[in-house]
């Protein structure tokens, strides 16, 4: 996608194995992008959310294999490096696939050859990112081809929550790639963003990838969605996903769940757009068995912005003293899916259909 008119991705490599990130904690003010060079750095990235987005995450933590072999190729090492990731996020289980997959994988390798190895499987991945979710867009468009033969029309309204864009991935996005597709081929797209408390990742991302990619959209707060899908305003809401469970209940931003019920009420489709690699297969009761990670409660007492000097700063804007709490993510029962929009097609949002899937993402 792009920034100001120059195409990017959110991590990418130059010459001698470095890897580069967009570091996502000072968007939308500051573009800057850092180096990442060591598993100290991977891991400070993965868990104060320079980078985020599970596809993005996972993308991350295979990188951070090849780096660490680039120090030390020993099976000392690789166990560190494990430990490590996994103690950075809970919930996105795309860092649980690519730690599983960069492990078993230089495990079996010889010492000698895990450097090569590691960065061969690491940008294999990260390619296989970017293909996915060009997929994802080419499949959400033939959702809303659907959505705009039944209303009889060229323009298409959509509500996003949290950031499932590029940013989240490695391109494309998630949640974005129907958008971008279906702009592509000619659809005057309007986005409704939400604002995404805490974090603001929808008002501080969403909206400033839309920007740049000249995409219509209207910032709005995490509470209007549900006003503006009664009043018609609303034909589609997209939302990714940090975990799905293999009965189809979907883990996102706190948030989701809420504007899953206006849509369900409303009778607006309400799709999830994700990689077939967020599926964990293991767990059958999202809510139940999918844990939710906790913040810092600082996400929800302050807020970054600039001040009138232009300067970045953190408000506060509860009493001294109180008390918050901030669960980063909440589940959405199957029932309230519409249908799991992802590269190898659109899936109902339950275990028959995605048994299907799994079959065809394993074969």
């Amino acid at each position: 996608m792009k920034v100001n008119g120059k195409n990017y991705t959110s991590i990418w490599i130059e010459e001698n194995n470095n890897v580069f990130i967009i570091d996502q904690r000072w968007l939308p003010h500051e573009f800057k992008i850092v180096e990442l060079k060591n598993i100290n750095d991977f891991s400070t990235a993965i868990k104060d959310m320079w980078v985020r987005g599970a596809p993005l995450i996972g993308v991350t933590a295979a990188f951070a294999f090849a780096k660490s072999m680039e120090t030390d190729n020993s099976d000392n090492t690789l166990i560190e490096t494990k430990k490590n990731l996994l103690l950075t996020r809970p919930t996105a289980v795309n860092l649980q696939w690519a730690v599983k997959i960069m492990f078993d994988l230089l495990s079996n390798t010889k010492k000698e050859n895990r450097l090569d190895e590691a960065f061969k499987k690491a940008k294999t991945i990260l390619e296989e990112d970017i293909y996915s979710n060009f997929r994802i867009g080419e499949n959400g468009y033939e959702v809303v081809k659907k959505i705009l033969n039944k209303k009889k029309s060229n323009s298409l309204n959509v509500l996003t929550h949290c950031n499932a864009g590029w940013l989240a991935t490695v391109d494309w996005g998630t949640a974005t790639s129907p958008i971008y597709y279906a702009k592509e081929k000619g659809i005057d797209v309007h986005v409704f963003v939400d604002e995404t408390r805490p974090r603001n990742q929808g008002a501080q991302l969403t909206t400033w990838e839309l920007l740049h990619n000249n995409i219509s959209h209207d910032l709005i707060v995490d509470n209007a969605g549900g006003h503006l899908m009664q009043h018609n305003e609303i034909d589609l809401v997209i939302v990714g996903s940090d975990r799905t469970s293999a009965n189809g209940d979907v883990c996102n931003k706190v948030g989701t769940y809420l504007k899953a019920l206006a849509a369900y009420d409303n009778n607006i489709p309400f799709y999830v757009a994700l990689p077939s690699s967020t599926i964990d297969w293991n767990i059958r009761d999202g809510i139940k068995d999918i844990p939710i990670e906790e913040r810092d409660t600082n996400e929800v007492n302050f807020v970054q912005g600039k001040d009138e000097n232009m300067n970045i700063i953190n408000v506060d804007i509860a009493p001294e003293g109180t008390k918050s709490r901030n669960p980063a993510f909440d589940v959405t029962p199957a029932r309230l899916v519409s249908g799991l929009i992802t590269e190898h097609g659109v899936f109902e949002a339950n275990f028959e259909s995605l048994k299907n899937l799994k079959l065809i993402s394993e074969g």
